[in-house]
């Protein structure tokens, strides 16, 4: 192929201009995101050589080589991996397949150092090298290919590339930048090691680099041994050394692997420039060996909501990488999950099918499926460490490892509470641990801090259920019409607004042997909270509206299954519930506004006999719009819309005027 001249995409040309002009606040980011794409090549030919040993060559000893020229300013990350063809170059270098750049530019906070930390994330680490260079060549051949079909690409990081084939020997790739005049510190050993260090040191490839060794400066005027020698410095030896541990992290004993190597890993997997909030590095042993390290992170990802993502899971067997986001290691419920798997039994030749089928996978599946949720118990168990003395005026001593956890469930359940609860409809056998973890706002707290186990403590006597209510904001759920009578008897509600609850509450029906009781299903039976006086005044209540019930139940019978006197309400005049096994109101304008079929059922008006709009309809010329303006208004009052908002609106000023 002779030279081409090609643009790029328009989502990379936008995403230069904001590296090239915006990302320098932390510069050296760019030689993690190289040398980690150098590791992900080596990882693929392994991959690849799995089924096709041919692909080696004649250089089995896979490997990264970082070199510099201080006089031709450049900088040189190579590879032997798998490598690319001259269209693989054209499509991965000129376009963003993985994710795009509007994403991307979505989650740019103006803090330029956690911009810049985005660029990994997002698959576009590539790109981060033209925070240091003005231009960058890079040079491939795919393994497998005859060396005459290598291909050079070259950008000056503007609107277009070049690409041509060129001869190339040796499979793999090298990218070269060549450096901003501003950058040349990245033209000495000692600052690229100290990078490499902090950065890639738990990358299990060696990562080369020449030797270097001081070498006296030459005497120009030997007879004057002061003034006449020219200045010493650095050469090279023509010798290459290893500059990294070259080991993988999780291979290494947990005494020998420091906090920091721990949170650089975490933030090398997972693209990520915060620290994780927690880790667990075990090796298992018995019928099935493997060594775990999982993460949880701080922040959830861009696309948390995105089912079809799969699992921050990498898959490795026997220390050799074997595929990303290895969805079967993990629950969908936990694919907030980062980390590393490494199995000693799976063949190397597994596959996404057998992974499906495999007895170990399922093993694996279930030991770090528990191994997550005792991280998450943990946290739990410190989030709010108790102070309080015990009955000898003793307080417990909190240690630096449970003062350190404070405060983290809370952080975590923020970001991720709402997908930890699809696990109540996905993971039967984690159930109960399930439920422990859950926490809420309530009538008595709106933080989200309530566990079920907080509410079962602070239960009245003679209450016998968990109260909750579901709503689509907080306010709405404290407001609701529905709460009136809990509100005045003082029993605590649990207020659920995430759009997760009213699917996941379908299958947790008690918590430790007391069942849950939604607030805007059935009638209200507060059983032995209710004294005799209310209830047969109720009663009384009932029986004496019939004949103006039945009026309601005609004018409203396209609208409402049934209508009947409520003991909920106290300040309302009305509300809607849905009979004890049937779908909630809310649930179904959900599935609607998702564009799914919902259940045509019809809610329960219940009516407060003892509010003067009730009490005036008796006999009132307007009863038929006074009718649906209460059914209207009990609609609105819980988050919905009248299915006729114009015609609400109609009645409403017919009634004003």
């Amino acid at each position: 192929m002779s030279k081409q001249t090609l643009s790029f995409q328009a989502e990379v040309a936008q995403l230069l201009h904001l590296v090239t002009h915006s990302l320098y606040s932390n510069q050296e980011i760019f030689l993690r995101e190289l040398i980690s794409n150098a590791s992900d090549a080596c990882d693929k030919l392994r991959f690849e050589a799995l089924n096709n040993n041919a692909l080696y060559e004649d250089a089995p000893n896979l490997e990264v080589r970082v070199s510099f020229d201080k006089d031709a300013k450049t900088l040189t990350i190579q590879d032997n991996g798998i490598g690319m063809s001259a269209q693989e170059a054209i499509d991965h270098l000129g376009t963003i397949a993985k994710s795009g750049t509007k994403d991307f530019m979505g989650k740019l906070t103006g803090d330029q150092k956690a911009d810049a930390q985005l660029i990994g994330q997002f698959g576009v680490g590539f790109y981060s090298g033209f925070i240091v260079a003005d231009k960058i060549t890079v040079e491939s051949r795919r393994a497998g290919l005859p060396a005459s079909e290598g291909v050079r690409w070259i950008s000056s990081g503007s609107g277009d590339f070049e690409v041509e084939t060129l001869e190339r020997p040796a499979r793999g790739t090298s990218v070269t930048l060549h450096l901003r005049p501003e950058a040349d510190e990245y033209l000495s050993a000692w600052k690229l090691k100290s990078v490499i260090a902090k950065y890639s040191d738990h990358i299990s490839l060696p990562i080369l680099m020449e030797k270097e060794e001081w070498k006296d400066g030459e005497l120009i005027n030997p007879s004057d041994e002061n003034g006449g020698r020219q200045p010493g410095g650095m050469v090279k030896t023509g010798e290459w050394e290893t500059v990294n541990k070259a080991s993988a992290l999780w291979t290494r004993p947990k005494k020998d692997i420091t906090e920091e190597q721990y949170q650089e890993f975490y933030k090398n997997i997972a693209h990520d420039h915060e620290n994780p909030l927690t880790w667990a590095h075990n090796r298992v042993e018995g019928n099935t060996e493997y060594t775990q390290l999982l993460y949880i992170p701080a922040k959830a990802p861009f696309d948390l909501w995105n089912r079809d993502k799969k699992a921050g899971i990498k898959l490795y067997v026997k220390r050799v990488f074997i595929m990303d986001d290895a969805e079967a290691l993990m629950p969908s419920y936990l694919r907030f999950v980062k980390g590393v798997i490494d199995s000693s039994d799976l063949p190397l030749n597994v596959s996404r099918e057998l992974l499906q089928e495999s007895r170990d996978v399922r093993a694996i599946r279930e030991g770090s499926t528990k191994r997550v949720l005792s991280m998450l118990e943990d946290l739990a168990k410190h989030d709010k460490h108790d102070t309080t003395p015990n009955a000898d005026g003793v307080t417990d001593v909190v240690d630096a490892d449970d003062k350190a956890k404070e405060g983290k469930y809370t952080q975590f359940y923020a970001e991720f509470g709402a997908v930890l609860k699809e696990g109540l409809g996905e993971d039967f056998g984690n159930r109960e641990r399930l439920a422990k973890l859950l926490r809420f706002a309530s009538t008595s707290s709106d933080a989200v801090s309530v566990s079920f186990a907080d509410y079962k403590a602070r239960m009245k006597e003679g209450q016998e259920a968990i109260y909750y209510i579901t709503a689509d904001t907080l306010a709405a759920a404290k407001n609701s019409p529905q709460l009136e009578v809990f509100k005045k008897k003082g029993i605590e509600v649990l207020l659920m607004t995430d759009r997760v609850d009213e699917w996941a509450l379908n299958y947790l029906h008690d918590f430790d042997g007391t069942p849950l009781q939604s607030v805007a299903k059935g009638a209200v039976d507060l059983g032995k909270l209710q004294d005799e006086a209310e209830k047969k005044a109720a009663e009384e209540a009932a029986e004496a509206f019939k004949p103006l019930l039945a009026k309601l139940k005609e004018a409203l019978k396209d609208k409402a299954e049934d209508v009947r006197v409520t003991s909920r309400l106290v300040d309302s005049p009305a509300c809607l519930v849905v009979q004890d096994d049937g779908m909630s109101t809310q649930l179904a304008r959900m599935l609607k506004q998702a564009g799914q079929q919902a259940p045509d059922t019809k809610p329960v008006l219940e009516v407060n006999p003892e509010h003067a709009l009730v009490k005036k309809l008796d006999g009132s010329v307007h009863f038929h719009d006074l009718a649906h303006i209460l059914f209207d208004q009990a609609l609105l009052a819980e988050g919905g819309l009248p299915e006729d908002p114009a015609a609400y609106v109609r009645r409403v000023n017919a009634l004003l005027a």
